[in-house]
C-alpha cells in the first residue's frame, strides 16, 4: 500500500500533467485595477471587485475607527458574544435596501449556501438544481438529506419537466449570475414555474448584488420580483460591495429559523465588527451614489465594443464576467502565462471548475478600470485569437 504522501503526490502530479494544477499568487499591494505581485505590476482583470470598493479610502477609515471602538476579533459566534450592534445595523440596512423583511449575516458565502440547503431541505424533499451552480450550492445539496436532480443549464423546459414529474416538497436552486459564464438565469420564468408547481425558489445572487438592476439591488430588481417570488435570496459582500462575508434574506420566519438551526451559523465565529462596519459603509455608498455601477456598465459596454471591433469572440454575457473560450488546458495555461508576461492578470479557468474542453479566460471588469487599460487588454486578446 502506498504511503499517504505518495498517494497525494500521485494525484497532484496527475493534475499537473493535464495542465490543471492550481497555484497561488501572493500580492504585495492592495486590491485594485493595478496590482503588484513579487515586484511586478499587472493590469488586474481577474478580481470580483466589480465596483472598485475593496480599497476605498473612506472605507479604510471606517475600519480603523471601528477597530478603535471594538477591537479586531469578535471572539465568539453570533449566539454567544460575537454579535455586535454593527452586525444588527448591517442586517437592517440590507433588508431595507433589498426590500426584504429580514436578513441574517454569515461569515462566508459558502457557509450561507450550506446553511440554506442543509437546514431547509429535508428527507423526502426534492432539490432541483441548475447544472452549472456554484460549488457551494452543489456541496449544500450533498449535505442535505433531501433527494436531488439537476436540470440542463438555464433550460426552462427541462426544469418544468423535473418539477412536473415530482409530487415531493420541491426546492429549485440556481445562481442569478453564473460565475464562470457571466450569463443571467431567467428568474422571471423560473419563479413562475415554482409558483405553478408549488416549489420553493433559492437564489444565489452573489454576482448580482450591487450590479444588476436600476439601483444595483440585484436580480430581484432586475426582474422586478418581490419577496414572494424570490423567497430565499443569498448574497455576498466580497464582490460588488468590496468587503467580506455574506447574508441570507427573506421573511422574518426564514432568518429566525436559520439562526436557530443552521450549523454553519451557530458553530462559527462571527465576522469581526470592523469588517461588518466596512460592509455597511460600502452598502451605503452604492445606495447613495450610482456612479460606481454606471462606470462599471460603461466599461462592460466599452470592452464588448472593442472586442467586436477587433473580432475577439466572447461567450454571451451582459455582466462584468466576460469569458473567452479557449477549450484546451495546455493552451490556456500558455495563454495565461503570455498575458502575465505582457502585464495582464486574467483568470484562466480549467477543469474541474468547468467541463472538459471548455477552458476559458475569465475577464472580469471593474468600475475602476480605465478605457486605456481595456483597450490594451483587447489588443492582447486579439493576438491570442490569431494563434
Amino acid at each position: 500500500m502506498l504511503k499517504l504522501d505518495e498517494q497525494l503526490l500521485a494525484k497532484i502530479n496527475q493534475r499537473a500533467k493535464l495542465s490543471q494544477l492550481r497555484e497561488r499568487l501572493s500580492l504585495t499591494s492592495s486590491q485594485g485595477s493595478i496590482i503588484e505581485i513579487n515586484g511586478k505590476y499587472f493590469d488586474n482583470f481577474s478580481s470580483n471587485d466589480y465596483l472598485g470598493l475593496a480599497n476605498h479610502t473612506e472605507t479604510l477609515n471606517i475600519i480603523k475607527q471601528q477597530l478603535d471602538e471594538s477591537g479586531f476579533g469578535s471572539g465568539a459566534s453570533h449566539l454567544i458574544t460575537g454579535h455586535h450592534k454593527i452586525h444588527q445595523q448591517l442586517e437592517n440596512e440590507l433588508a431595507d435596501f433589498l426590500v426584504r423583511d429580514s436578513a441574517i449575516t454569515f461569515s462566508t458565502g459558502y457557509m450561507a449556501n450550506l446553511a440554506i440547503l442543509q437546514t431547509l431541505a429535508k428527507k423526502g424533499d426534492l432539490i432541483i438544481a441548475d447544472k452549472l451552480n456554484h460549488a457551494s450550492l452543489i456541496d449544500g445539496v450533498k449535505l442535505s438529506s433531501a433527494d436531488s436532480v439537476r436540470y440542463q443549464h438555464c433550460n426552462i423546459k427541462k426544469l418544468q419537466a423535473r418539477l412536473k414529474s415530482s409530487a415531493a416538497n420541491k426546492w429549485v436552486v440556481t445562481d442569478s449570475v453564473f460565475s464562470m459564464d457571466g450569463d443571467i438565469a431567467p428568474l422571471d420564468e423560473i419563479s413562475a414555474l415554482c409558483k405553478k408547481y408549488n416549489a420553493h425558489l433559492i437564489v444565489d445572487d452573489a454576482h448580482g448584488i450591487g450590479v444588476l438592476g436600476r439601483e444595483g439591488k440585484g436580480c430581484a430588481e432586475y426582474f422586478n420580483l418581490g419577496q414572494s417570488e424570490l423567497p430565499i435570496l443569498m448574497g455576498t459582500f466580497g464582490k460588488a460591495l468590496g468587503g467580506f462575508g455574506a447574508f441570507v434574506s427573506g421573511s422574518k420566519a426564514l432568518t429566525s429559523y436559520l439562526m436557530q438551526f443552521s450549523r454553519s451559523y451557530i458553530y462559527t465565529t462571527a465576522l469581526p465588527s470592523a469588517i461588518a462596519a466596512a460592509n455597511l459603509f460600502n452598502l451605503k455608498l452604492i445606495k447613495d451614489d450610482q456612479k460606481y455601477r454606471v462606470n462599471l456598465n460603461k466599461n462592460i459596454q466599452y470592452f464588448k465594443q472593442q472586442c467586436k471591433k477587433e473580432s475577439v469572440e466572447l461567450m454571451p454575457s451582459e455582466t462584468a464576467i466576460q469569458p473567452m473560450m479557449i477549450g484546451c488546458s495546455k493552451k490556456i495555461t500558455e495563454v495565461s502565462e503570455q498575458l502575465k508576461t505582457n502585464g495582464f492578470l486574467v483568470g484562466a479557468i480549467r477543469p474541474p471548475t468547468v467541463a472538459k474542453n471548455t477552458d476559458r479566460l475569465r475577464v472580469t471588469l471593474s468600475a475602476s478600470h480605465q478605457f486605456e487599460q481595456i483597450s490594451r487588454l483587447v489588443k492582447q486578446l486579439k493576438m491570442i485569437n490569431k494563434v
